[in-house]
């Protein structure tokens, strides 16, 4: 079909009536930020009008970019962005005309996405660049101008790095635009990777959002941004979003310019921006993918801040509930319970906040008020369904205790990235037996349940200054999910009480963090390399909410958007454990400093500036003399005798790998026959020859032992380097014959067989299980720890894992002989010396302690190994005198005579502190530190600067100790009889 001449001109006037109106209708920076796309601008020109009767009009579809234009509907962008959820994007522009389409009552909507992300990597290989003079310049210019506060010295790092992430962004754009973005970079990370700010547009109605998130949610995090503006009412007139890479992590950047859908003005002081805020920070809570999210929120049902609220509450109550009865409480049973009847989910986040909301006046009355009403609702609750009604009203009964039991929460504050509920423990209490009955039977000190998009956990402490490792458990597929989830508070509570047995040499009680990160979606997904990011964003929104709540002026919690019905300081360390790399370590150390928490950087040990556990092996150290002391016992020296061991945990990691280090230096003659880790399995009969052992030690895993330094009968099975062959997954065995290796590939269940087996079936003198998960010998297996000749697989077990064996398991295995170290003995060393990091870290300067660290640490060594030895002999000689009683039941005495001492002396002395400054105190304090700070003046003086509560638990745990270790009961009794008669019987 020919075109005429005459359908050319009237084509070519179209063309240009539509270039003159886009012209009048669109902001010059529109025209700029699309310089780059001709052939879309030409096509919009030239087929504008077909929008009449299309729903849309793309203007260009590439690999890395999206453009199109349409009639501009309330939540247009919005039905675009679930359109496109799967791609990443990098770059966002989305603009409006002013005036309606010719012909329509509709504005014109373009919409611009790039699909470009630079990687982390790529950010951090990025090398030198050049950033053109002019341009510079010009950003220089308009940041002075418009930003006053900016810190100028950052500019050339800032603008090589979204340089490196965007090129043709920082070539093509305003210099306004670009100082607008480093400046919004800037605030924040100054605010803590969540930055939100309004500014009233002069002349009308519009008002610009500034909004900045770290590591923010990937793949549909915009689309949730752009649903709370559609859902608040709020036309999105223009948009330029950005999300880089830092070379850490992404950054989002965005850049909102929004009217009112009533025609009123989005004034700062306005109650629609306080909820906007709200909304928008709580972005970083609430999931897309919960039902709360999708079937409420997004309804209209909840608000934002509900919704992340009641998910809170079916983590919470499904962990306090499932660990003792995980069929009638599965996480199913539990969401069911609350979104069947959102009614009462609603009631029960109105009761929380009367309780917390800082806005809410005559608080107690009104409390009290709904308390009655929300607790006759609960009680009252009947469909007629009997289990069922009985399941749901415990469900409710848990959640309302949880409300009433809270002291403080971080609920309220703006900008948070986690949720943290602090506890009364008495909680527990009132749940009752039913629930509990699996727990041990100590109450803790506190709670604290911390609840985020990805993840929940807990912070349980025995004791006020309490210590404990952080680990993070990391859930790949949905059952791994829900059964760590089922068991979370548990496993968590075991531990916690163990490390309160453990800490008892020190100054702190025993805690434990443990969290569980869901990262199922990104296993389902092909996205492992977006694990670590969603791990940092758990951990470091814990570690900010946890600082929300801890952070005190005088007891008192320092935001006021915190309520605080505990009012005091709350001494509380942490210290790595599994998942907490080196980099987070530090940053929860530098936050800590920088937001005031009364331990500074003495919040997390294992730092740069401190006692690393990897590094100096200070766990195996303990551990190590556990052994020694044990075996000499059983008639063995192991620094001359030819003896075997076998270990679970790798080579590579920081307790089975310093302790095969420490061994390989000191025992010639041990054979080590069996190695467990994650990556492989090692049985060599007559020992893994030391050389290769040692090439590896703390270095690599245990797939990187060569299988060629084998000895005949020695075998490898490889967790690492799988196959597939169909269907079938595959695993590589090889073993040492006469004729060298030879290699066989075997099916998933018999690598699960082989590999379960050894830890069993492995003869050795000495087993140190260095690492694996809890309770791995159970009431359920722990008989095939005998060989058919009744004989144990090894004699002794000294635990450097922590509950790898259950309590049930231990006792079994040693009223058949074995002798056991249990893990809150032998492997306290580690928890030690994070207690002597601290002190030095409240002692010294950085400078100082970084100058003195080869000495402070080895001061400390000498304690430990100090410290372990007493414990070891002493359970031997309890033992020697009281067969009937087994090693771990002596520990647990120990443990707690040593911890029933300290917390009486430690109320004593809260109670007496003009004690601590008196000579014979004084000599207490300085036993219990490092050499160097009893020999050099300068560290002695500052002593008693140390917070009164930490001088108190120092006197009471070396005291403490010092009457159990080396206290003569008899003698001590004639001590105080002396005493009595001469205050109360004159001569």
């Amino acid at each position: 079909m020919k075109t005429t001449t005459a359908a050319l001109k009237r084509l070519s006037a179209a063309t240009m009536e539509n270039r003159n109106w886009l012209m009048e209708q669109f902001p010059p920076y529109f025209f700029i930020a699309m310089k780059d796309e001709p052939e879309a601008m030409a096509m919009l020109e030239r087929e504008m009008a077909t929008l009449a009767h299309n729903r849309r009009l793309v203007l260009s579809d590439r690999d890395k970019c999206l453009i199109q234009a349409l009639p501009n509907v309330p939540g247009s962008l919005y039905d675009t962005l679930r359109r496109i959820p799967e791609r990443e994007i990098s770059y966002a522009m989305i603009a409006h005309s002013e005036s309606p389409l010719p012909g329509s009552d509709r504005t014109l909507e373009i919409q611009r996405f790039e699909f470009d992300r630079k990687s982390t990597k790529e950010i951090q290989d990025g090398g030198d660049v050049v950033i053109p003079a002019g341009i510079r310049a010009k950003v220089a210019a308009s940041l002075r101008q418009n930003y006053p506060d900016f810190v100028m010295a950052e500019l050339d790092r800032l603008l090589r790095m979204l340089w490196l992430n965007n090129e043709k962004y920082v070539r093509m754009a305003w210099p306004e635009r670009v100082a607008q973005v480093v400046n919004l970079y800037q605030k924040g990370v100054k605010a803590g990777g969540l930055y939100l700010d309004v500014e009233e547009m002069e002349g009308g109605r519009e008002s610009r959002i500034h909004f900045a998130v770290g590591n923010p949610p990937q793949k549909d995090f915009l689309l949730q941004v752009m649903e709370v503006f559609n859902r608040l009412d709020l036309g999105v007139n223009r948009a330029y979003c950005l999300t880089i890479s830092n070379g850490t992590h992404p950054y989002f950047l965005g850049t909102f310019y929004v009217r009112r859908r009533d025609g009123h003005v989005l004034s700062r002081d306005s109650e629609l921006f306080s909820r906007l805020k709200d909304e928008l920070c709580n972005t970083q809570i609430l999931a897309t993918t919960s039902i709360a999210y999708r079937d409420f929120v997004t309804r209209g049902t909840f608000s934002g801040r509900e919704g992340s609220l009641i998910n809170a509450f079916i983590a919470f109550t499904h962990t306090n509930l499932a660990h003792n009865q995980p069929d009638r409480f599965g996480l199913d049973d539990v969401k069911s319970a609350f979104f069947s009847h959102p009614e009462i989910a609603l009631q029960l986040a109105e009761l929380f906040a009367v309780r917390f909301d800082p806005a809410v006046s005559e608080r107690a009355t009104r409390y009290a008020e709904k308390l009655e009403e929300t607790e006759r609702l609960v009680s009252d609750y009947n469909t007629g369904h009997r289990y069922l009604d009985e399941v749901r009203r415990a469900i409710f009964r848990c959640c309302l205790i949880f409300i009433k039991h809270t002291l403080k929460t971080n609920f309220y504050v703006l900008q948070k990235q986690a949720l943290a509920f602090r506890l009364d423990p008495s909680y527990l209490t009132e749940l009752g037996a039913e629930f509990t009955s699996d727990l041990p039977s100590s109450l803790p000190f506190r709670v604290t349940f911390f609840f985020s998009r990805f993840g929940f956990g807990y912070h349980i402490g025995f004791s006020d200054i309490a210590r404990g490792g952080w680990r993070t458990v990391i859930a790949r597929n949905g059952d791994d999910f829900i059964t760590n989830a089922n068991t979370i508070f548990r496993e968590n509570f075991v531990l916690a009480h163990t490390q309160h047995l453990k800490n008892k040499d020190i100054y702190e009680g025993g805690s434990k963090l443990v969290l569980i990160l869901d990262a199922g979606d990104l296993q389902r997904s092909g996205e492992r390399d977006q694990e670590v990011l969603r791990l940092y964003k758990l951990q470091y929104g814990v570690a900010n909410a946890f600082l929300d709540i801890f952070v005190t002026d005088h007891g008192v919690a320092r935001l006021p958007a915190v309520v605080d019905y505990y009012r005091e300081d709350e001494p509380i360390e942490l210290g790595p454990d599994e998942n907490m790399h080196d980099a987070m370590i530090e940053s929860i150390a530098r936050i800590s400093k920088e937001r005031g928490y009364l331990l500074g950087i003495g919040i997390m040990s294992s730092k740069k500036v401190g006692i690393n556990h990897k590094e100096f092996g200070v766990t195996s150290t303990g551990v190590v003399r556990f052994a020694e002391i044990t075996m000499a016992d059983l008639g063995i020296d192991m620094v001359h005798d030819a003896f075997s061991v076998k270990f679970t945990g790798g080579p590579n990691g920081d307790v089975a790998g310093n302790a095969m280090r420490i061994m390989l230096e000191r025992y010639p003659r041990m054979q080590i026959r069996l190695i467990l880790d994650g990556t492989a399995a090692l049985f060599d009969p007559q020992g893994a020859r030391h050389g290769e052992l040692s090439r590896i030690i703390l270095k690599e895993d245990l797939d990187g032992f060569n299988p060629q330094a084998l000895h005949q009968g020695g075998f490898m099975l490889f967790r690492s380097g799988s196959k597939t062959e169909g269907l079938k997954t595959l695993y590589r065995k090889v073993t040492m014959g006469a004729d060298g290796l030879s290699e066989q590939w075997i099916s998933i269940d018999e690598f699960s067989r082989e590999f379960g087996d050894l830890v069993f079936t492995t003869e050795a003198d000495l087993f140190i299980p260095g690492g694996g998960r809890p309770e791995t010998i159970d009431a359920g297996n722990w008989e095939r720890f005998f060989l058919p000749d009744g004989t144990p697989s090894a004699r002794a077990i000294i635990e450097g894992a922590n509950s790898f064996i259950t309590p049930q398991a231990r006792a079994l295995l040693q009223k058949r002989g074995v002798i056991i170290m249990r893990d809150a003995s032998a492997n306290k060393c580690g928890v030690i010396s994070s207690s002597y990091e601290i002190i030095a870290n409240l002692l010294m300067k950085d400078s100082e302690f970084l100058a003195e660290k080869e000495e402070y640490v080895a001061g400390v060594i000498s304690i430990l190994e100090k410290r372990a030895a007493d414990e070891a002999r002493l359970i031997l000689k309890r033992h020697r005198e009281s067969p009937a009683l087994a090693c771990t039941e002596i520990s647990d005495a120990i443990s707690t005579e040593i911890n029933g001492h300290y917390a009486r002396l430690f109320r004593f002395f809260q109670g007496r502190p003009e004690l601590l400054a008196q000579a014979p105190f004084r000599r207490v304090i300085l036993a219990h530190l490092p050499a160097l700070v009893a020999e050099k003046a300068l560290y002695r003086r500052r002593i008693a600067t140390l917070p009164q509560k930490y001088l108190c638990a120092i006197l009471a745990a070396e005291l403490g100790s010092s009457m159990v270790y080396r206290g003569n009961q008899e003698t001590e009794f004639e001590d105080i009889l002396r005493l009595h008669i001469d205050r109360n019987f004159a001569a």
